[in-house]
């Protein structure tokens, strides 16, 4: 991994961009959608830098830049089209102790920017660091045309709910399980207000189902993209992972098949003698296990556990 993904609020933070020209003008459109406090430092501003400054919503240093312009600075930008300024913007904040982004320029980055799929308060962001932008923004329009055009709507609905939820559910896992079947609700996925969420909501706490242990097998092999859809979703609902140790490992791609299932999954290596104990014990618990085994594991391992457990098992296929 070449960049640690993070989201950073800037709110009322002190953002400096050295330059006033067309790329400032992108960088600082960007900044003021995260209510940045926003300097430009720049001896010309381009017209719609100018028209923000004049109206209050950037500060302007009508000047040529000066070390002494990044004190106090939480981000530095450098956006000249002078390659030499750039790098010396980048040694004094360096020296300073401040992030920087020097634009087209990754190797003076302390942080880049993706590309960014915005449904407020949900943020989708893919970046191939510097690599392919334009393999990028072909990536942003395919997710664009998948991505619900209400996430915006679920995601404020969902988060009014946080404390009247935990009224009815004492625990978290109980909470999520209720989520999960709430955005999965057919009427959710193409409601357009808050009025239809709430008929669903109540819906559900009125028919309140508790916690269910499930089984989930999934064959694995050297080719993540050959999982079914439903098997994806299997795997990003199980609350417990079980996967084949070394000696076990026939295949040499389960790891790929693991970082798929849900991250805040408890996860546990097996071997043939141990797994019927640790799945059974995992059911017993009320949690929704997924165990991983290559099409050579299927006969010993994978079997037998339906045939144990056939009335928890959930066919994937």
């Amino acid at each position: 991994m070449d960049y640690f993904p993070i989201f950073l609020s800037v709110k009322q933070r002190k953002v400096t961009v050295i330059g006033g020209g067309e790329v400032a003008c992108r960088k600082v459109d960007l900044l003021r959608k995260a209510d940045a406090a926003i300097t430009v430092v720049s001896p010309k501003l381009h017209n719609h830098l100018a028209a923000l400054a004049n109206n209050g919503h950037i500060h302007w240093k009508n000047k040529f830049y000066e070390k002494s312009d990044l004190v106090g600075a939480y981000q530095v930008w450098a956006t000249t089209n002078s390659p030499s300024l750039n790098h010396q913007v980048h040694k004094d904040a360096t020296e300073l102790g401040i992030w920087i982004n020097v634009v087209d320029d990754k190797d003076y980055c302390d942080f880049i920017t993706p590309s960014m799929i915005d449904r407020s308060p949900i943020q989708v962001a893919v970046s191939s660091g510097g690599a392919s932008p334009v393999l990028v923004r072909y990536l942003r329009e395919k997710l664009e045309t998948q991505l619900p055009h209400n996430l915006s709507l679920l995601a404020s609905y969902a988060g009014e709910q946080r404390e009247r939820i935990k009224k009815t559910f004492s625990t978290v896992d109980e909470r999520r399980k209720f989520w999960e079947l709430f955005f999965r609700h057919a009427e959710v996925e193409h409601a357009t207000t808050k009025d239809e969420l709430e008929q669903v909501f109540v819906e559900l706490l009125q028919h309140n189902q508790k916690p269910q242990a499930a089984l989930y097998l999934i064959e694995t092999g050297t080719d993540t993209e050959m999982l079914t859809l439903k098997a994806l979703r299997l795997m990003q609902q199980a609350e417990f992972v079980l996967y084949p140790g070394e000696a076990e490992s026939l295949e040499g791609a389960d790891d790929a098949y693991v970082d798929l299932c849900r991250r805040d999954a408890d996860r546990e290596p097996y071997n043939k003698d141990s797994l019927s104990t640790q799945v059974e014990h995992q059911l017993n618990n009320g949690l929704r296990v997924c165990v991983l085994g290559s099409k050579s594991q299927a006969a010993t391992c994978l079997k037998p556990l339906i045939e144990k457990f056939n009335g928890l098992y959930v066919p994937c296929l």
